[in-house]
């Protein structure tokens, strides 16, 4: 048998090579396999060789680069990361004691890369140990020096079959995503019509256009009419989570000035707050520092911040708006003089289907997505946000939204 620094020649081969053959090789149980039999090969697939033992590289080379695939190979672990960045190989195999960064270190920076990329661990120092530190930092599979070119075939072999099934799992996960995204948008968007038509015949008749009413009629359809808001509230927020999932929220980013905007959704929520005995106050120049935003979101996370410093204030309180410049950032502040958020709550109040429950806010009905909603819009203009608010003292959002820069040169 003749053997060049852990690599076998075809010649010293064994016949048949089972799971047994090598005691650290993690997976499922190998096929019996014979030399010369013809095997199913992923063809055209690049594989990366990280070895600082050049028998090792360029045997590898040799053998798997017959077999149909590409071969890369790097000399230590830098190099090999480099590359990896670079061509994103189907399989690496990276050995475990290298020069400067060691394989433990080089697997955990693959699956950072890319997790499907898959790898696995080729090394003279085998030990149970080491195999099963090795599967921890994401390998698949563990093949000691000395090992045949069958052995590496098989091995090979095993790691495409288990990137193929990896694969084809996430494209029927991203399909079931997918169908369920859209679903959920079919079926908002099919509830949201008839529900509209439903809440405009309620209008005319509340507006006596289709006949007198009684007091308890229109006590009756008020109510009604006040249920249909909730839901159609409900189904708008469906959609902006779907929007949400589909990474398609903040879509248009352009230059804008927010002063506008701010205006018109103060405006276009005073008759609520009249409604709820709540006054809105704003301090704000009439233009205000550029941004790059999308004026329909921004007017939604708006929107939901001043309805909830309505909803959630006490009679005759007060929603304040207000602006200000912070080094690189425009800060828009709206405070309120409502009931406030616990310290325990606090932490939680961005969180999905997450409603402060109190005797306070009984009766306030919501679906626990607004501010959820809210955030997830200033992330998408790369800004954020933050909260202040104390048990009956009120609270105080403040967006901050990048301004963009002005050359004055």
């Amino acid at each position: 048998m003749t053997e060049e620094k852990g690599f076998q020649s075809d010649e010293s081969a064994n016949e048949h090579i089972t799971a047994t053959d090598s005691p650290l090789t993690v997976g499922k149980p190998l096929k019996m396999w014979k030399k010369g039999e013809v095997q199913p090969m992923t063809t055209g697939s690049t594989i990366l060789v990280i070895d600082d033992e050049d028998i090792i590289c360029e045997s590898c080379r040799k053998v798997l680069t017959k077999e149909g695939y590409t071969v890369e190979i790097a000399r230590d672990g830098l190099s090999g990361l480099k590359k990896v960045r670079q061509l994103r190989p189907d399989l690496a195999l990276v050995d475990l004691k290298m020069p400067g960064m060691d394989g433990m270190e080089v697997l955990e920076k693959i699956k950072e890369i890319d997790p499907n990329i898959v790898t696995v661990v080729i090394t003279g120092y085998a030990t149970i140990e080491s195999a099963v530190e090795a599967i921890k930092r994401g390998a698949y599979d563990f093949i000691p020096k000395p090992f045949t070119p069958d052995e590496l075939r098989l091995i090979t072999q095993r790691a495409f079959e288990i990137r193929r099934l990896a694969l084809e799992s996430a494209v029927l996960r991203e399909e079931k995503e997918k169908m369920k995204r859209n679903f959920v948008t079919m079926v908002s968007h099919e509830l949201k019509s008839p529900l509209v038509a439903v809440q405009q015949y309620f209008e005319v008749i509340l507006g006596g256009m289709a006949g007198e009413i009684t007091a308890e009629q229109r006590e009756i359809m008020m109510r009604m009419s006040h249920r249909i808001n909730r839901l159609l509230a409900l189904i708008n927020d469906w959609l902006s989570m779907a929007k949400v999932e589909a990474g398609k929220l903040v879509q248009k980013l352009e230059p804008l000035d927010l002063a506008p905007v701010l205006r018109r959704t103060i405006e276009s929520l005073q008759p609520l707050a009249a409604k709820r005995g709540v006054r809105i106050e704003s301090a704000f120049p009439d233009t205000l520092p550029v941004i790059r935003g999308d004026e329909d979101t921004l007017e939604e996370a708006l929107t939901n911040l001043l309805i909830n410093g309505i909803e959630y204030n006490r009679d005759n309180g007060v929603v304040k708006v207000g602006t200000e410049e912070e080094e690189a950032h425009l800060v828009v502040k709206i405070a309120d003089t409502g009931i406030g958020i616990s310290e325990k709550d606090l932490p939680f109040i961005f969180d999905d289907f997450f409603r402060v429950k109190s005797k306070e806010t009984e009766g306030i009905m919501g679906t626990g997505l607004g501010l959820s909603i809210v955030k997830r819009i200033v992330e998408g203009h790369s800004g954020y946000i933050n909260v202040t608010s104390e048990s009956g003292r009120g609270t105080i959002f403040s967006i901050y939204l990048p301004k963009i820069r002005v050359d004055h040169r």
